[in-house]
């Protein structure tokens, strides 16, 4: 048989969580054609002596909507092993929309999402109205990986009521036209329907985003028409429910499911006592739920290059509005370093919306003195110093030249209860974002950073157990049956790695975004190779040339 490709002397851990075996692996056109001993040579040939072979990534939750446009490779994911995400998560996307009303959809990911409306102004050639049509236009971009998508409730309403979405709840001209339009997306491909119903939501001109207007109605109604379609996962993220209606509002998406077999993914990023047992009553009463997991704790990303959490208060807006260089000049002054500090501690800190700088917590922030646990927190850091931990947050910027990242998590990361929830058979790790907050956070290395930390350093999770739950977990939640395990027949999305030293580095600014935006870029070390579709599509870090990557649509049944 010919091969165009043969990965030879692996050791195959193949993402089923079982044992690894040594055996070659070899590919014709976009499959896996072979998986032993192979003696013909392929048209090209990889030597993973030492190395681990296993399925691509797959990650379920980005927001690549807009990146796709300017970005063919799909970075941060592609460095880290990603070669399949899901994207238009949230209830945010850029279609359906005609381009006159393109800023009723660019506004939702400009602030809730971070992504800059002049990268999207300038890096963005619209040629769509309906979803379906904006499905055309991603399926004729160059890709390097593989791309699915949503469609979003935000985007829905916008087109169905323009303004009228951020104002009020739809009257049944107005579902209508979104129920005939989600039902042409799904007919198109798309995977799913996505909606946000929580505070943290809001637009670039400070108003809730259009999906949060809408009654919880109109969700089931839309909810019901993916049913009577049979197809698609809807994904949500919303507020916890008050006290006294947890269990009812528990009970009202267990039946929503069950009744339309339409499958949810379900926010589990802490609190196993309450997401577990919903994901487990939801399978005893006849639904799918499955809980969207993260390995590290959501959280924002700070530095003097990027964004600080003292931005907006006295004596800090002045400075952080002068060029960097300056900036750096004026921290010399030990009287203003004073006053800095002095601001820090006394003033007043807003709200922050989405992804933004949260308000300062000494003993929870982190100096990323390296791009993976332990790191010290900024309080531990300062007191080892004997300074305030402002000035020690200026020092260590100073002594950097301002490139020093602080890390905060949203809330208090506990191990044993994010260990509960990713050792859950329903639960995913899938949260990255990648593609938003590009500039606060860099959480597309989810998969290397479970890799290195839980696997190598902490020995909790064995590297089959991992791998499994990086790639045929995703594959079965989302239903991408070509991919996910390392078989004969199935998509050749691999990756070739040494498990002794697959990790993250350490993340840094550039600034390569259309119109000179800038964004966090983290690469990895110990991935040797991925291959997409058959192809090397990274090779020691570097992009090869190819982007075999295509539009995964999923087509209703009939």
């Amino acid at each position: 048989m010919a091969f165009d490709l043969v990965i030879r002397n692996g050791m195959i851990v193949d993402g089923s969580g079982l044992g690894r075996y040594r055996a070659d692996v070899g590919v014709a056109g976009d499959r896996i054609a072979a998986i032993g001993r192979i003696k013909e040579r392929g048209k090209q040939e990889l030597d993973a002596e030492g190395l681990a072979v296993t399925p691509g990534f797959i990650d379920g939750h980005t927001h690549m909507d807009a990146q796709i446009f300017w970005d063919p490779i799909g970075a941060n994911s592609c460095w880290h092993g990603v070669t399949t995400v899901v994207m238009g998560n949230c209830g945010f996307t850029l279609a359906p929309s005609a381009e006159k009303d393109a800023m009723l959809v660019v506004r939702s990911l400009e602030r809730a999402e971070d992504i800059s409306g002049k990268a999207m102004a300038a890096g963005i050639r619209w040629s769509w109205t309906t979803f379906a049509e904006y499905l055309d236009t991603i399926e004729k971009l160059p890709k390097g990986i593989h791309y699915a998508a949503n469609i979003g409730h935000s985007a829905l309403r916008t087109y169905a009521m323009g303004e009228r979405a951020y104002e009020e709840t739809a009257n049944e001209g107005d579902l209508r036209i979104m129920q005939a339009e989600l039902r042409s997306a799904l007919a198109a491909g798309a995977i799913g329907f996505s909606t946000s119903r929580t505070h943290q939501h809001r637009t670039s001109d400070d108003r809730p985003v259009a999906s949060r207007l809408a009654a919880w109605s109109e969700v089931e109604s839309l909810v019901r028409t993916m049913g009577e379609v049979g197809r698609g996962i809807f994904q949500y993220v919303e507020d916890p429910a008050p006290p006294d209606r947890v269990d009812a509002r528990r009970d009202e998406l267990i039946a929503l499911s069950a009744q339309t077999g339409v499958p949810f993914a379900v926010p589990a990023l802490l609190n196993a006592k309450a997401v577990l047992p919903m994901l487990d009553l939801g399978t005893a009463r006849g639904a799918r739920l499955f809980g969207l997991a993260h390995c590290r704790g959501i959280g924002t990303m700070s530095s003097f290059r990027t964004q600080l959490p003292f931005d907006r208060l006295p004596v800090w807006r002045e400075l952080r509005a002068l060029p960097l260089e300056e900036q750096r000049a004026r921290l010399a002054d030990r009287g203003l370093v004073e006053k800095l500090v002095k601001s820090a501690h006394e003033s007043r800190y807003g709200e922050a919306v989405g992804g933004e700088a949260r308000p300062p917590e000494f003993e929870r922030m982190r100096v990323l003195d390296a791009p993976l646990p332990p790191n010290p927190t900024v309080a531990e850091a300062a007191r080892a110093r004997g300074v305030d931990p402002v000035e020690l947050m200026i020092q260590l910027a100073l002594e950097t030249d301002l490139r020093q990242f602080f890390v905060q998590t949203l809330s208090p990361f506990d191990m044993d209860d994010i260990t509960a929830i990713l050792r859950h058979p329903q639960a995913v790790l899938s949260f990255s974002d990648s593609g938003a907050h590009v500039s606060q956070m860099a959480d597309a290395s989810l998969q290397t950073h479970l890799l290195a930390h839980w696997v190598r350093a902490l020995g909790i999770f064995s590297f089959e157990e991992a791998i499994r739950m990086i790639t045929l977990a995703p594959a079965r939640a989302w239903g991408f049956h070509d991919r996910g395990l390392v078989r004969e027949g199935l998509l050749a999305d691999l990756n070739v790695l040494d498990p002794k030293t697959v990790a993250p580095a350490m993340p840094t600014v550039v600034h390569d975004l259309p119109a000179g935006e800038k964004r966090i870029e983290q690469r990895a070390t110990g991935i040797a190779a991925t291959i997409v579709a058959g192809q090397v599509l990274v090779r020691d870090g570097q992009h090869t040339g190819a982007f075999p990557g295509t539009l995964v649509r999923k087509r209703p049944s009939h």
